[in-house]
């Protein structure tokens, strides 16, 4: 009994230590010691108990251990140390910079901080050191004479900057070597005239006072020049630097460094990797020769940007960067990664040098950044102010002149590397930190180094101790067993206690170590799993602590030894409460506003008259505004009179009044209130403040004490006044008897009379609502509008709202006009003459959809007459709370898409129907409308007899793009129906919109949950915007459903650390009670949660609530066939067939079931399923009917289910059965195997069963959620098995469970997983369930990949993305945003917003920018969870090289136009290949301009590794191939190729091989001919072409080259020839492609005769109308007007239309046929004739009537589309007799895609027509065809057959070329090839050729594909190793497709 005491206490003893030490992290007892000395090295605070009595841990905090029974005089501990070993006192008098003190050192325990004191000093007017260091490229020279003329200047500014002052001169330029300067002889001397030669640094001028000396030496300097545009100044900078002595920097004096500049820089790899080859990295050393030039430039690298600044920090040099507006924006970043650094804006001449000079001086000495430079890895530092507020980077801005104080906080680490920092080098524990402010030379030396103590007793070893049983030896108080000995006291033996395992069970325990863990010698329980099971004897679950909110101990403590240990600032039994009252405190800072009590971190208000904030405060924001909110408790109190008049109510007012004679102005308070009153007509006025007092509660309320009261009434006049009226009676009545015409006249001046009036007025309640946009929880806010007066008759008030009011009329947004034919939406809101339900706030419900149809047919029956209108959609149903008598009436709101210009037509005929009460046959109430457009809004409200206020629904316009500030301005326009007034007109709505680092929201804005889920967890989402802390405030309110009934409500915030997107909230959801459950109408129960109160700058989302259904019946199961077919022979006694049954397996359930299609079995039966049945076998007896049993195949079908269940996709299976008894089907042996090991499994001693019922369930992105049924047998635990689809199951993860459920956490979003489980028990593991399929939920997508440039010109540029990494869903849109930018980067004129809906298209061509303008362009992502975070890039078109090298653009892609108006903001232009003819067109497409399609070159490299390589060039005519073939001299070899296709007549052949021999490559010059135009052509659709010639030439040694055009009457000759000096490619290319665009734009047809327009444009202005615009072609001579013909496709008649205004480039074209494809062609005319035509083919869809095809339906949607086939067609050859080819889906299929049909036949006849027929509809379809013939061209044909028919075709041509094959003149065609080769192969094999032609394409150009595959080639034998494919399109300009794969093996 003794030894379970002692265990108890012991027990009892530890918790009480855990339950102490683990709230906050014991580092000294977790660090589990196994030495004193360990034990004093885990961190400060550590204590070592020696006491060989002491029964505690030995090393654990100081305190715990005294706590414990350590004798103080016994515990060992360490102290660090700080000593100050040198402090002078600051000198004011010294004109120096000081720091103080200047030398300490410091020891310090791991984990321990230090706070050091320190002083600093900077003078008023200190020692300067100024050198300016400037740029002399020949760019500068006006900036060079502009330094020189201002001498006088800086003799004059540089003293006003310091008495002590030296100034020096440097130059730079850029690395003397290609490309950055020009290399040629000549350009070495003299760059420029009057120039010195280039050079990379020099110092100029060493520093010095003398400024006259300065001055006549900048007389004599001299610009130079260098090439390309970034300079060298890196390496200036650097030299200036480090060479100390050379520039001359003093010690003790303040060193700037002025950069001056109008270039970017270049920095480290531009020059290893990208330009000049050069490999040595920068040595960070001094390298300047005698005459002070730098000596390295070539042969270093250029600095990097850190080791920029760590130079300039160690040498105290603080750069001014002095730089024009070319390229300010790139050193304003630069300049953020300095400590201390200024950038100033150079004027073009660097006129304001000095100016710059002087500003910048004085911001540096007005800041302070103070670092610690050289720290050990060990320590870390933080800099604070007198008050201990941390200073970010140390910045302080101390005076000059003044003494500066600030705190140095020093702190030691515990852990480096995830080891004990006393483990880690000495190089890490200790070194000499420098701490002094960036601009200081003098600072404090601190030495400082970690402190390892060791313990002096473990070198006193008592060896074989009597207090150790003499069985080992006593070390500092612990006994050292020996071998074989165990326990404190090394008395167990080992050997003797093994077999006795009584002392590892517990008391009431049966089994030993709780059956969780094995019990070894002595009675020590070693747990089977430490990171779960805990205790003496294993006996504690660490993840059976209470929860809270599902999270174990609230994510706050730690479960240790069955209770939760709260984490510090934490408390309760699932540490759910935080001590601290800061979630309490109200806006004044005080804790529940002192009303209620902070209980649990939430306060608990009393109950009051007034709605409340979470912190007790009054919340005026939950009712209409603040005086509306106190105006009933300032009547009470002041006058007695109002709802509150009663004493009772009075008195539950949240605050008390103060009478005062004047109030204070109403911009010095919150509110300034002023009412009527009602009972007196007085009117009474009173303000509303915070009180200076931070203890008075509430708002302190001033009400004046005099209030305005009508004059009281003269009784004598009374008499009077009766006679009169009396009089006015007689008289109106003759004129109402004799004179109709006076009735309406005598009414109308009746009405004007404020006595007949009866004083009724109407007007806004409030002047001004403040809103802030993350607060908004609706896009609408309920205005109330208030009547004054006599309320007896009725009053109809029409309003309106205006958007943005705020902006000025020269506001750039105001200056863009809308478009009035932009098709936009338009909101309305009727009031229906019927009473609101709950069902039709429900959209599912019936009475929803009837009244929906309902409405939706009368109200496209009535806007049919609005041109252009469609039908209207997002029909809902509301309750409008404060609407007079009417409130209770149902709300319709509805949108209308009809034109912009529609807007006043829509409102009137809305108003008459309105007013007569009825929309076509729809009964509405009258006197109740809202229309509105994007940006305004107009309505009618109406007064009731008896009403005095009613709510104006206004819309706020929300939008993405709002101003930071906006307004909005109501106003009510008239009362056409009633007689009263209007009174305050006008309501300015003002909204802010905040810049939020985070977004909350809801996922969904509603989720239904049902009662047996018992948990509703509710997932809250965050958008990171900028990573960090945030918090939200969440809550649960009742509708339908009722807390403690229902659910249990729920509050409370969530916090969310750095990275964290999203948290769940669990409610709980309640059974029925036994009342509820008896009723028949089950009302449907709902409840709301909201978001509220972000904080850390964040702010809500898109739904901020969401609304949760709680379903009372459960799910109906699903029953349906285990499997699709069941195999049996005839020999089988009988035939089982299992049945499955999902959900709600806790009811019973039937189904019925019946065969068919059997010959002779005719069997029906009924299966019932009892509660937790999940599967049951239908059992057939082959022998039930006579006859023999014979093979057959039998249907059998499931029907009729129960009325609480329903049949799953399968309800129907086959069965086969098979003849004999042969062997079995697979099914049936794994049936039977399965059965044997079931049998095994249940006899004794046999494994455990597998779970039954397994399923999962997605629970979130990144959760799925496990149940099941556990087996028989008593298991010990489950292990869950997951893997991701398609890996193996071997890397599967496995986690271990002891309940019957599981949540898998961390997972992939929408990502598909397996999951299997098994139970486990002392025998091992069991069966494993059945694999078990769940895909995770999606998320929103990542932001998109790289974004990419294609500058086409300084005004147009391609603009590409890649597909985000996680696209954690399917993607279904991008959207792109592009903002003119200044440069602060803020927005200099609107942005435009393109959405593309083809996630495909990731590319957009962007035409029409603002010549030499910076844009900011954003990029984002959408799946069905919404959008992405954005991708961005900032680029400025002029600044970036022409590069006609770069990919072509891509046909299909989307073109924008950056200066059209808002008429292309509705749809999405695209490029002309998408407008082709379609296949059996007749007539060519006109798709491109050839001069920009020659003009396009393609050039490839071979890199390394490469041996052989198969090209697949394109032709639109027969012709032939102009190949060439390297060679190589030492037995190497390598072939290259590029193919560029140009449209060709009639040619030559001409192979010629090209030797490499010595390095240099010879190649062929070529001549390029054009055609006459009169030449007659025989082949059809061949437009005038090139013809490519041969003349000798040769490539210089990897040298440059370049182009010489001559021009003749009868051909354009461009010759190769070799260049003077060895160029970069990319200049002389571009010129001499400049030279060719040049050439072939003027020999493309005669002169003055018009091009072809430029491109076509379609826009759908209905369903039968068409504007059709292009732009104006390029022509010599003025154009004096187009010609427009169209027709259908199908044929008839040739429509015309002529404009003769050459400034007119749009026609509209009414009456066209729906659904018909019509062919357009454009083109244009001036005084030589017509020029080329310009073709394309739409058609507008739209659904039609019925039994009129050719009438479009009223209202419908139309959209444009163009004529589709499959394709493109691409091709690989596979060998020389066989191909592969693919193609993609057709991109709008008339029907779905049943197959393809695919034809192949020699283009010139000969050999039979093959068919090939391939099924399916995936995206992208493949065929391999064999037999073919080398070197004969095959014509292809593709067609889809869908269920309506045969599309179009598309077609290719093929030709399998071979070197070997001979020549190929017979077919007469021609191309040319060119690669530029860097590094040359080492062996290559066969090349092989296809060439083949894309003809009559509607979506790529009819002129040909280009195709180029690789493959490795050996012998003649073709192996083709494909691991990866990357395909990249292009079009050359325009007209080539060129289609590459690589393939990487």
């Amino acid at each position: 009994m003794g030894r379970w005491s002692l265990r108890l206490s012991q027990l009892g003893l530890l918790a009480v230590l855990l339950a102490c030490c683990y709230a906050e992290e014991n580092y000294c007892f977790a660090s589990r010691s196994k030495s004193c000395s360990q034990c004093l090295q885990a961190g400060k605070g550590c204590a070592y108990c020696p006491d060989e009595m002491f029964n505690g841990p030995r090393c654990d905090l100081y305190a715990n251990i005294i706590a414990h029974g350590c004798s103080a005089g016994a515990a060992i501990t360490a102290s660090s140390s700080m000593k100050i070993e040198k402090n002078q006192k600051i000198n004011m008098a010294l004109s120096q910079s000081q720091v103080s003190p200047q030398m300490m050192t410091m020891s310090l325990l791991p984990g321990e901080e230090k706070m050091v004191d320190m002083e600093v000093f900077a003078p008023t007017k200190g020692p300067l050191d100024l050198y300016i260091l400037m740029d002399f490229s020949n760019s500068m020279a006006d900036d060079l004479d502009s330094l020189k003329n201002m001498g006088e200047e800086l003799a004059k500014k540089v003293p006003t900057l310091s008495d002590n002052f030296t100034i020096g001169f440097g130059k730079f330029v850029d690395k003397v070597i290609e490309p950055q300067t020009d290399m040629r002889p000549e350009k070495l001397e003299k760059p420029w005239p009057d120039s010195d030669p280039p050079f990379s640094f020099q110092n100029v001028i060493r520093l010095t006072n003398n400024v006259k000396f300065f001055n006549d030496e900048l007389q004599g300097e001299r610009i130079s020049g260098n090439l390309d545009a970034p300079e060298g100044g890196f390496d200036a900078i650097l030299q200036a630097a480090v060479c100390k002595d050379q520039i001359g920097w003093r010690d003790h004096s303040t060193h700037l460094l002025v950069f001056s500049t109008e270039s970017a820089f270049h920095y480290e790899t531009d020059g290893m990797n990208v330009l000049s080859g050069i490999l040595k990295r920068n040595d960070e050393q001094c390298h300047l020769d005698a005459n002070e030039k730098y000596t390295e430039d070539i042969h270093q690298d250029y600095p990097s940007i850190p080791t920029l600044i760590r130079v300039l920090g160690d040498h105290n040099i603080i750069p001014v960067f002095a730089v024009t507006n070319h390229s300010y924006t790139y050193y304003e970043k630069l300049k953020e990664y300095f400590p201390i650094a200024e950038v100033g804006l150079l004027s073009e001449d660097s006129s304001n040098m000095l100016e710059i000079m002087t500003t910048a001086f004085q911001n540096i000495r007005s800041k302070m950044s103070i670092r610690a430079a050289n720290k050990p890895k060990a320590f870390e530092t933080e800099f604070l102010t007198k008050d201990n507020v941390v200073k970010q980077f140390g910045a302080f801005n101390f005076n000059p002149g003044k003494i500066g104080d600030f705190r140095m906080r020093v702190k030691a680490h515990r852990m480096l590397d995830d080891n004990p920092v006393c483990e880690s080098d000495q190089a890490d524990k200790e070194g000499v930190m420098r701490v002094k402010p960036t601009t200081f030379n003098a600072g404090l030396n601190v030495d400082a180094s970690i402190l390892c103590p060791t313990c002096d007793c473990e070198k006193t070893i008592l060896p074989k101790a009597a207090i150790c049983h003499t069985n080992g030896n006593l070390v500092c108080g612990k006994c050292q067993c020996s071998d074989g000995w165990l326990g404190t006291f090394c008395n167990c033996s080992a050997s003797t206690s093994a077999k006795d395992i009584s002392q590892c069970t517990a008391p009431g325990m049966k089994e030993p170590c709780s059956g969780r863990g094995d019990c070894l010698a002595c009675g020590v329980c070693v747990c089977y799993n430490p990171d779960q099971f805990e205790g003496p004897y294993c006996q504690y679950d660490k993840t059976q602590c209470q929860r809270y909110q599902g999270f174990l101990c609230n994510d706050h403590g730690s479960c240790v030894m069955g209770g939760c240990a709260c984490a510090k600032g934490w408390e309760g039994d699932a540490c759910e409460c935080p001590i601290s009252t800061e979630t309490c405190l109200d806006s004044k800072g005080v804790v529940c506003n002192e009303r209620g009590k902070c209980v649990c971190g939430l306060c608990v208000c009393p109950e009051s008259g007034m709605e409340l904030t979470a912190t007790c405060e009054p919340n005026f924001q939950a009712l209409a505004g603040a005086c509306e909110g106190t105006r009933s408790c300032v009547q009470c109190q002041a006058w007695k009179t109002g709802e509150k008049k009663d004493k009772d109510k009075c008195d539950t007012c949240p605050f008390k009044i103060k009478l005062v004679d004047e109030l204070k102005k109403a911009e010095k308070v919150l509110e300034y209130c002023s009412f009527r009153d009602e009972d007196d007509d007085c009117t009474y006025q009173y303000t509303l403040e915070n009180p200076e007092d931070p203890k008075v509660k509430g708002l302190e309320v001033q009400v004046l004490k005099k209030r305005d009261c009508p004059a009281a009434s003269l009784l004598w006049l009374l008499p009077l006044l009766l006679f009169l009226l009396l009089l006015l009676a007689l008289l109106l009545l003759c004129c109402w008897k004799y004179c109709a015409c006076c009735k309406a006249c005598c009414a109308s001046c009746l009405a004007l009379l404020p006595c007949c009036r009866k004083g009724r007025m109407v007007g806004f309640k409030e002047d001004e609502y403040l809103l802030r946009q993350s607060l908004l929880t609706s896009d609408h806010l309920d205005t109330p509008m208030v009547r004054t007066g006599r309320l007896k008759g009725t009053d109809l008030v029409r309003w309106k709202i205006t958007d943005n009011v705020h902006r000025p009329p020269n506001h750039p947004q105001a200056l863009i006009k809308p478009n009035p034919k932009e098709i936009i939406q338009h909101p309305i809101s009727l009031r229906l003459n019927r009473l609101f339900s709950e069902n039709l706030s429900r959209t599912e419900s019936r009475d929803a959809e009837q009244l929906r149809k309902e409405v939706s047919d009368n109200l496209n029956e009535v806007y049919k007459q609005i041109p252009g209108a469609q039908k209207v959609q997002k029909t809902s149903f509301r309750m409008q709370r404060n609407a007079g008598k009417r409130q209770e009436y149902a709300i319709m709101d509805t949108v209308l898409t009809a034109p912009r210009s529609t807007f006043p037509d829509i409102v009137k005929l809305t108003e008459k129907n309105v007013q007569s009460g009825n929309v076509n046959d729809l009964k509405v109430v009258p006197g109740y409308y809202t229309v509105a457009t994007d940006r305004e809004a107009v309505g009618a409200v109406e007064f009731q007899e008896g009403v005095e206020s009613v709510d104006v629904h206004v819309p706020l316009f929300v939008k993405d793009e709002d101003d930071d500030k906006k307004q909005l301005l109501v106003e009510a326009v008239d009362v056409p129906l009633g007689i009263a007034g209007i009174g305050k007109r006008l309501v300015n709505i003002t909204i802010i919109k905040e810049h939020a680092s985070s977004i909350f929201s809801f996922l969904q804005p509603a989720y239904t949950y049902s009662r047996s889920d018992g948990v509703a967890n509710i997932p809250i989402s965050r958008e990171i915007i900028e990573n960090g802390r945030t918090q939200v405030t969440y809550r649960t309110r009742d509708q339908t459903a009722k807390d403690k009934k229902d659910y249990t409500n729920v509050e409370g915030d969530l916090s969310y650390g750095p990275d964290e997107t999203q948290k769940l909230v669990p409610v709980r959801l309640l059974e029925l009670s036994e009342k509820d459950g008896l009723l028949d109408e089950k009302q449907v129960r709902q409840f709301v949660m909201d978001l509220s109160n972000p904080r850390q700058g964040a702010k809500l989302g898109r739904y901020p609530r969401t609304t949760v259904t709680i379903t009372d019946l459960p799910e109906p199961s699903v029953m349906m066939f285990k499997k699709g077919t069941q195999n049996f022979t005839t020999s089988d006694p009988t035939y089982s067939i299992p049945v499955v049954r999902a959900r709600n397996p806790n009811s019973p359930a039937t189904v019925k079931w019946r065969t068919k299609k059997s010959q002779r079995l005719d069997l029906s039966g009924v299966l019932k399923f009892n509660p937790g049945e999940t599967e049951k076998d239908i059992v057939i007896d082959p022998k039930s009917k006579p006859g023999p049993v014979t093979s057959e195949t039998i249907q059998l079908e499931l029907f009729d289910p129960s009325s609480n269940a329903s049949v799953g996709e399968r309800k129907t299976t086959l069965i086969n059965v098979i003849d004999g008894a042969g062997p079995r089907s697979p099914d049936f042996a794994q049936m039977q195997q399965k059965g044997n090991k079931n049998l095994t499994a249940s006899s004794p001693g046999g494994h455990i069963l597998s779970p039954e019922n397994l399923k999962a369930k997605a629970t979130g992105p990144r959760n799925i959620r496990l149940n099941w049924d556990p087996p028989s047998g008593n298991p010990q635990g489950y292990k869950v098995k997951y893997w991701i689809y398609g890996d193996p199951e071997e890397d599967a993860k496995v986690m271990d469970v002891k309940t019957p459920q599981a949540e898998l956490t961390n997972l992939y979003p929408y990502c598909d997983y397996e999951t299997k489980v098994c139970a486990y028990n002392a025998m091992g593991d069991g069966y494993d369930t059945d694999m078990v399929p769940c895909q995770t939920l999606e998320d929103v997508p990542g932001e998109p990949g790289r974004l990419a440039f294609n500058v086409i010109s300084p005004t147009v540029t391609q603009v590409s993305w890649g597909e985000p990494a996680e696209t954690n869903g399917n993607i279904t849109a991008y959207e792109v945003i592009y903002t003119p930018i200044g440069e602060d980067t803020k927005p200099e004129g609107a942005a435009k917003k393109i959405k593309i809906d083809n996630p495909k298209k990731r590319m957009l061509l962007i035409e029409n920018l603002q010549r030499a303008q910076t844009y900011q362009y954003k990029v984002r992502a959408m799946n069905s969870m919404g959008w992405g975070p954005f991708r961005d890039a900032t680029i400025n078109l002029a600044s970036q090289p022409a590069r006609p090298l770069s990919i072509p653009i891509i046909p299909d892609i989307p073109i924008i136009d950056a200066e059209a108006g808002d008429e292309y903001d509705s749809y999405l232009m695209y490029s002309s290949e998408v407008m082709k003819s379609p296949a059996g067109s007749k007539t060519p497409s006109v798709s491109g301009d050839d001069y920009n399609m020659n003009g396009k070159w393609d050039s490839s490299f071979q890199f390394p590794g490469g041996s052989a390589s198969r090209n697949l060039s394109t032709s639109s005519s027969p012709r032939s191939t102009l190949g060439t073939n390297y060679r190589g001299g030492g037995g190497s070899s390598f072939t290259t190729e590029t193919s560029t296709t140009y449209m060709s007549g009639s040619g030559g052949t001409r192979r010629t091989d090209m030797t490499v021999g010595g390095g240099g490559v010879h190649t062929s010059e070529v001549i390029m001919r054009k055609h006459s135009e009169h030449r007659a052509y025989t082949e059809e659709n061949i437009r005038d072409s090139i013809v490519i010639g041969d003349l000798s030439g040769k490539f210089p040694d990897l040298g440059g080259f370049g182009y010489n055009a001559s021009q003749s009457s009868s051909q354009f000759s461009y010759s190769l020839s070799q260049g003077s000096r060895a160029r970069t490619g990319s200049s002389d290319v571009n010129e001499a492609l400049y030279s060719l665009d040049r050439v072939l734009q003027d020999a493309r047809v005669s002169p003055g005769v018009p091009d072809t327009p430029s491109r076509l444009v379609f826009s759908a202005l209905g369903p039968t109308a068409l504007k059709v615009s292009w732009q104006e072609p390029h022509c010599e001579k003025d154009i004096t007007g187009y010609c427009v013909l169209y027709q259908l496709l199908s044929g008839g008649e040739v429509n015309r239309i002529s404009v003769g205004n050459p400034a007119e480039n749009a026609v509209l074209i009414q009456d066209l046929l729906p659904n018909n494809s019509y062919l357009f062609k454009v083109k244009a005319q001036s005084q030589e004739g017509w020029g080329p035509e310009r073709e394309g083919v739409i058609t507008i869809e739209s659904a039609v009537d019925p039994k009129s095809p050719l009438c479009p339906m009223p209202g419908s949607p139309f959209t444009l589309s163009t004529p589709s086939a499959p394709g493109p067609l691409v091709f690989t050859a596979l060998s020389p007799d066989s191909l592969h080819l693919s193609w993609d889906k057709p991109r709008k299929p008339n029907g779905d895609i049943l197959g393809y049909i695919v034809t192949c036949e020699q283009l010139h006849g000969g050999g039979d027509v093959r068919s090939f027929q391939v099924n399916g509809d995936s995206s992208e379809t493949s065929l391999t065809v064999p037999n073919l013939t080398e070197n004969v061209p095959y014509k292809f044909k593709v067609q889809a057959r869908t269920t309506q028919g045969f599309g179009p075709e598309r077609e290719g041509i093929i030709t399998i070329e071979s070197q070997d094959g001979g020549d190929m003149s017979q077919y007469d065609s021609q191309s040319m090839s060119r690669r530029e080769v860097f590094q040359l192969p080492t062996d290559v094999s066969t090349l092989t050729n296809v060439s083949h032609t894309m003809i009559n394409d509607p979506y790529y150009s009819g002129d040909g594909m280009m195709t180029t595959t690789q493959h490795m080639e050996s012998s003649g034998i073709v192996t083709r190793q494909v691991t990866k494919e990357v395909v990249q399109r292009s079009v050359m300009g325009g007209t080539t497709v060129t289609k590459k794969m690589f393939y990487e093996s």
